[in-house]
């Protein structure tokens, strides 16, 4: 169930209020007691406790204290954090619904801290015998404030909508979302937003002969599909397109080169990628950014059978590309091959693409950011970087120095799949950018996008990372 934030004009003493503050002196005394104003500042300053909360039996009253950080980009992290610390008082408390007050004038703070609240409210309850049992009580945060812009609640609930939608995705098992599964929702999302989607079957595929897609879905039982969503407004402020390409691997065994158990487990969220292209591109349509974006979701399982491909395989890729097959759980570059060389058709702006790529990227950073790197796109590079810090989707730059080029040439063809032990993440990145030709920035969010446990306002799971991210940095375009 989504959490909705909305906007109120006035406070009614019989609401749930949330008074957020940084400076003791604006503990307002027509909400709250001498007793209880005595008390805060009392636990404040000889335990550091900054949240508390008071049951008025027709209401619950909380105050949160948050520290005066400096830095804007982290002031805001901040208040989303405590949002969601919050959060577990107000569902514990079975609360329908509350409001945050703005006392200190704070506006872009206090839709931080709601959105924060937001993020951390979801849930994914499809398979629960009894969901009502198990879902949280608060569904919606209303914003009190003098100057809060209506607009930026607008956006940020379609943010907030999008990346729920992300996370579904990314948790929902291959049992049902398979790649026809997958573009029959992205199509059902280009309909709610206005966005044009176009499926491309298998038999299309092999038309086009990219034969990375079809390679990886060989051993499948199921098509493959490559989707293709476009928003073009006809105020758009670019003449050529931003494109996103999203890996939308739907399960990965690995193929012959086959996971262990353990590494298998979580492999219906291989298409972390795919959940997140779709799910900005939805939110930028949705918005009606003047903006004009493309997302391409190539999208298969990988699996094995007596078809499947294997190592020392030669194919064919959309550009003609002769690449050896060295292991076959790479399977995730030689599907996204195809998607940026098809992309160059649209003479881009600029390509990002969106991969839950490589190990090594989630051993050299773990959750805590996403291994990035570009080609001719330094500029745009450090404008992604600015709304990666803007929503803490933080980018860490790797090179993609020539030297590593010759890490993924091959003796029998023109490049492998796979370089050598060392720089995996980066070697991945370097196959990638043979394809493309145009200004490009990888992104390898193998780390973040899904999470074993809980971690500040991204729950269990599947996080819906880079949504939030995409968003911002198209949002700067205008």
């Amino acid at each position: 169930m989504l959490t909705i934030i909305g906007k109120t004009e006035r406070l009614f003493k019989k609401e749930n209020l949330v008074f957020l503050i940084t400076d003791l002196r604006n503990l307002d005394e027509k909400y709250l007691s001498k007793e209880e104003i005595k008390f805060i500042r009392t636990q404040y300053r000889d335990n550091k406790r900054d949240i508390f909360s008071f049951n008025h039996f027709t209401n619950w009253i909380f105050v949160n204290i948050l520290k005066k950080e400096r830095v804007r980009t982290k002031r805001l992290e901040e208040y989303r954090s405590a949002g969601n610390k919050l959060l577990s008082k107000i569902n514990g408390n079975k609360l329908n619904s509350v409001v945050l007050v703005d006392i200190e004038g704070k506006q872009e703070e206090l839709l931080a801290y709601a959105e924060g609240m937001a993020l951390g409210n979801y849930q994914f309850l499809k398979y629960k015998k009894d969901p009502a049992e198990k879902m949280n009580s608060l569904n919606s945060i209303d914003l009190y404030s003098k100057n809060l812009d209506e607009k930026l609640i607008d956006q940020s609930n379609i943010v907030i909508d999008a990346t729920y939608t992300a996370r579904n995705f990314v948790n929902e098992p291959v049992s049902y979302l398979n790649a026809v599964t997958f573009s029959k929702e992205i199509e059902k999302l280009g309909k709610k937003s206005d966005a044009k989607v176009e499926v491309l079957n298998k038999k299309k595929i092999e038309s086009l002969k990219m034969g990375g897609l079809l390679a990886v879905n060989k051993g499948s039982v199921d098509p493959p599909t490559f989707t293709i969503m476009e928003w073009k407004p006809k105020n758009a402020v670019n003449k050529k397109p931003y494109i996103f390409v999203g890996k939308g691997v739907v399960y990965d065994t690995g193929g012959l080169n086959i996971k262990t158990g353990e590494y298998m487990y979580d492999m219906k969220s291989d298409m972390g990628g795919a959940a997140a292209v779709s799910g900005a591109l939805y939110a930028i349509a949705a918005a009606r950014l003047p903006v004009h974006v493309i997302a391409l979701i190539p999208a298969t399982d990988n699996r094995l059978n007596g078809n499947a491909y294997v190592s020392g395989d030669v194919i064919t890729m959309y550009d003609k590309t002769q690449v050896e097959v060295i292991n076959t759980d790479a399977e995730g570059r030689m599907i996204l091959a195809d998607a940026l060389s098809y992309a160059k058709q649209y003479d881009p702006e600029l390509v990002i693409d969106v991969a839950t790529l490589t190990g090594a990227a989630m051993r050299a950073i773990g959750k805590f950011g996403i291994v990035a790197m570009n080609s001719g796109a330094d500029k745009e590079f450090i404008l992604l970087k600015k709304s990666g810090d803007n929503v803490n989707e933080r980018l860490v730059e790797f090179p993609l120095w020539e030297d590593y080029y010759d890490e993924i040439k091959s003796d029998i063809a023109d490049i492998k799949n796979i370089g050598g032990s060392e720089a995996g993440a980066i070697t991945a990145g370097k196959f990638l950018e043979h394809f493309t030709g145009y200004p490009y920035i990888h992104l390898d969010i193998a780390g973040p996008a899904f999470l074993g446990k809980p971690y500040k306002y991204s729950t269990r799971g599947g996080t819906g990372v880079g949504v939030r991210l995409l968003f911002n940095f198209i949002k700067s375009k205008v």
